[in-house]
């Protein structure tokens, strides 16, 4: 895991099977959420067992698992989320948004509007360095594509934190120590400038080029994606799509580009962005396979999309076959071997696997019950009555808390914020999670780590560790992360006290000073 780690730091925050047919049908599903039905693990040869102990392997992890879908032969069988993950919640993609960018890139590559030997200086003339190196002459879209750019350290934080509001002439500005082709480098600036090629060509950004050409014919709706300052969508992160989109996205690949019998993009393109087109770090992890264009290589010999904290598009066409997971875990080497080890095998010939009735049902039962931990231990004994409709004034801060109140009712809470002029209302759950309308818009609640730049949903529940103490746990279900807001009241005066599941992963000290309200 220590190479995913150092990719992160860089990022500055993330067919045997198709041998008998000449392709495959968008895929199908009667599944319901949580539960399995309709094309059933063993009519597709996927042993319920199997799966079962995959989610018993999850439990004991540790690792905080969000949603996960599978397709084998063309067909859904399994389909869960953890509570309070809903199937029609988007996800925000981290790095896996990546592999998106990679196929506009290869849309206009089919369309003749673009060539993987491309100079990269040939696109943006009007924007170079008084004096062009030849390293950056050198560049090629290839080495965008492929992470070869030349760059010894990843250039996105360096462009956001250049105060340039034109990240193309920032990117451009920056040094080129070493020739392109030589040094494999994570760097998602190179993403971003696929994403601007691609908008400077098209005069269109990424989710408007992508719409008519790969979201609307798999189905994808609702999604956003993150902007530059000029509207650039920033390619190497920030897209925002459901789990079954992903699902879609990597059966397209499976099915080499074709869906519902129409090619949306050729089968040459996605052979070449999914091989081994260089060479990755240099150790047995499954970030040492190989690179292609914006996908990874497995150990198990198949290949992915992924993001930041557990995000993953995996394509194993030797089992026919792809895996959907969104997540937030400390260790995704770690969850990745849980699918190695336990779903992968579980995955046979179909004649080759009895239907065991136990374990689908218990199966099933698995799926029905899954859901996040919750702390559920208060005491007895707490101060929710003497709180009920009290306010409290914060004392001068730099979060820009202004205010804090509380509505009790028999197993919910409304707490408000005033924040900087703005007033955030969250229900909460006594030992449940509540989602309602809980949104959080942009950067607010007190924000400083885990970045929320688009709204999203909120789910929260609350419980009493010791009399005079609440935690007040928010779960931003559309993003990835939670903040956890901690009340500390006596004598009239409240401490609330900040912590987030980012700084609960690592070692990260939280960086939010506590507040000090009185009651008002």
């Amino acid at each position: 895991m220590t190479g995913r780690r150092t990719f992160l730091k860089q990022l500055g925050y993330g067919g045997m099977g198709l041998a008998m047919l000449p392709y495959l049908p968008a895929c199908t599903s009667t599944v319901a959420t949580k539960t399995i039905g309709g094309a059933s693990p063993e009519s597709m040869g996927v042993s319920s067992r199997g799966l079962t102990d995959f989610f018993d392997a999850v439990q004991k992890s540790g690792l905080e698992f969000h949603s996960i879908m599978i397709n084998r032969n063309g067909n859904t069988i399994l389909e869960a989320w953890w509570e309070p993950f809903e199937k029609e919640y988007i996800h925000t993609l981290y790095s896996l948004s990546k592999s998106f960018t990679s196929t506009a890139i290869g849309l206009l590559h089919d369309e003749g509007k673009i060539k993987v030997n491309d100079k990269v200086i040939a696109f943006f003339p009007e924007k170079l360095p008084a004096s062009v190196s030849d390293n950056l002459s050198a560049m090629r879209v290839y080495d965008l594509l492929t992470m070869h750019t030349g760059h010894d350290q990843d250039t996105m934080g360096r462009i956001r934190a250049s105060g340039e509001t034109d990240w193309v002439k920032a990117f451009l500005q920056l040094e080129v120590p070493k020739q392109p082709g030589s040094l494999f480098l994570y760097n998602t600036g190179a993403t971003y400038m696929l994403s601007a090629i691609a908008q400077k060509i098209t005069g269109q950004n990424l989710m408007s080029y992508l719409q008519p050409r790969l979201f609307g014919p798999l189905g994808i709706t609702g999604a956003d994606w993150e902007e530059d300052p000029n509207g650039i969508n920033v390619g190497g992160y920030g897209l925002r799509i459901r789990t079954q989109d992903i699902l879609n996205f990597g059966q397209l690949y499976l099915q080499k580009g074709l869906w519902n019998g129409k090619q949306l993009i050729s089968a040459a393109w996605v052979e070449d962005a999914t091989k081994r087109q260089v060479n990755s770090q240099d150790n047995d992890s499954d970030w040492g396979q190989g690179y292609g264009y914006q996908f990874w290589r497995c150990k198990p010999g198949c290949y992915r999309g992924d993001g930041a904290y557990g995000q993953y598009c995996i394509v194993i066409p030797d089992k026919n076959a792809v895996i959907a997971i969104t997540s937030e875990t400390k260790d995704m080497g770690a969850s990745m071997k849980l699918v190695w080890d336990h779903i992968l095998p579980a995955m046979q010939a179909p004649s080759s696997v009895v239907v065991d009735k136990t374990a689908k049902q218990k199966l099933s039962q698995t799926i029905s019950r899954l859901s996040l931990p919750i702390e559920n231990n208060s005491v007895p004994d707490h101060i929710a009555a003497q709180l009920n409709n009290r306010s409290f004034t914060f004392e001068s801060n730099t979060l820009g808390g202004e205010k804090v109140s509380f509505v009790f009712q028999k197993d919910s809470c409304t707490v408000t914020f005033v924040e900087n002029g703005r007033t955030i209302r969250i229900d909460s759950g006594l030992h449940r999670w509540i989602t309602g309308g809980n949104i959080k818009q942009g950067n607010t609640l007190f924000p400083i780590r885990g970045r929320t730049p688009k709204p999203t949903r909120i789910s929260s529940y609350y419980y009493w560790p010791e009399k005079n103490k609440m935690v007040l746990t928010l779960k931003y279900v559309e993003n990835a992360h939670a903040d956890i807001f901690t009340f500390l009241v006596n004598d009239g005066q409240l401490d609330m006290e900040f912590g987030n599941s980012l700084s609960f992963q690592s070692s990260n000290q939280e960086q939010r000073p506590s507040l000090r309200g009185i009651m008002s």
